[in-house]
Formats: structure tokens, sequence, C-alpha cells
């Protein structure tokens, strides 16, 4: 058997070696995963930390079907999602009207930020379009079960998501100014 399969049959059986070997393993990728949906590193973190517990507590559960990163990961985003939902209590973010934005089309933010810089975006959103933009996004569902997921109506999430695009292409545009300005005065 595989590595991996010796991994999770140590975890099942409460190997405490095999567990820090798979969080050895799997943490930084899943903490990407955690800061996407978190406001602050601390925050991210502390998600991470929730969601191995439930890994371990449920890896019996495993079915070995599919992907046991994906498996994972679903449990890091369920993580994250709960805590904003006791935080919160899911209150949906009003939509701001197209026109305050000034209509910003997704190809027009070009930008040579990094990926810390464009998480560091990503985290500064409002909570609500935070994890309607990470749950389209990066999870790739749908409206309809992002709507269903938050309490929110799929309206609702559509207009969420073109918010949360509108704000990170107008943070994108600021940065690439100051960073042109920086430049410029070289």
């Amino acid at each position: 058997m595989d590595d991996l399969g010796y991994l999770i049959r140590g975890c099942v059986a409460g190997d405490r070696q095999a567990q820090n070997r798979l969080y050895a393993q799997f943490a930084p990728r899943l903490f990407v995963v955690c800061q996407r949906y978190a406001s602050s590193r601390s925050e991210a973190e502390d998600v991470l930390q929730e969601g191995f517990i439930r890994i371990f507590t449920h890896i019996a559960q495993f079915k070995h079907q599919g992907s046991f990163e994906g498996w994972m990961r679903r449990i890091m985003v369920n993580c994250a999602l709960q805590r904003y939902a006791a935080k919160s209590r899911m209150a949906p973010v009003v939509s701001m009207q197209e026109d305050m934005h000034g209509g910003l089309e997704d190809n027009q933010a070009h930008s040579s930020i990094g990926q810390k810089e464009l998480m560091a975006l990503v985290q500064r959103l409002p909570p609500t379009y935070r994890m309607v933009f990470n749950l389209y996004v990066f999870e790739g569902m749908k409206h309809r079960e992002i709507a269903e997921l938050l309490g929110i109506s799929e309206g609702t999430s559509k207009s969420n998501l073109s918010d949360a695009r509108s704000i990170l292409q107008r943070e994108v545009l600021k940065l690439d100014a100051s960073m042109a300005q920086k430049l410029g005065s070289l």
C-alpha cells in the first residue's frame, strides 16, 4: 500500500506519529485554503487547527473514493464557513449599486501584484463577499449551492460575487498605480 494509505491507517488507529506526518504533509496546502476564508492569519491558523481536529476525529469515515486531499479541503472549508456563521449569523450583505463601482470589467484588472498581495486583498473583503467569492472561484460552486449553504438568495450570491470582483479590481488598480508611482520616483 502507498505511503498515504499507510498514514491514513495509522491515523485511524490513533498513531500520533502518523498524525504528525499527515499534518506536516498537508498543513501548508490546507493553510492556504484557510487563509482565503479567514480575515487574518491568526483566524486562518484557528480554522486549520479545528479542521485537523475534525480530520483526525472523522478519518475513519473517509471512504477512499476520490481525493483524500479534496476530502480534507472540504472539511477546512466547512470549518471556515461554520466559524463565519457563528460570528455573523450569516446576515446577507446589501448589494452596492453597479454604478458605484464604476462598472469595471473582469479583463480590465491586469496586474503584476503577487499572490500574497492578492490574498491580503481577498481577506479584506466584507465577510459575506469573501465567502461567496471563495466558494464560487476556488471551490467551483454554483450560485444555487452557495445560496443554500449561506442562507441567502441566489440573486444575492450573484450580486455579492460581482461586488467582490469590483472591489478587488479597484484595489488591484490602486496597488498598480501606487507601484508605478514609486517606480517613477526612482
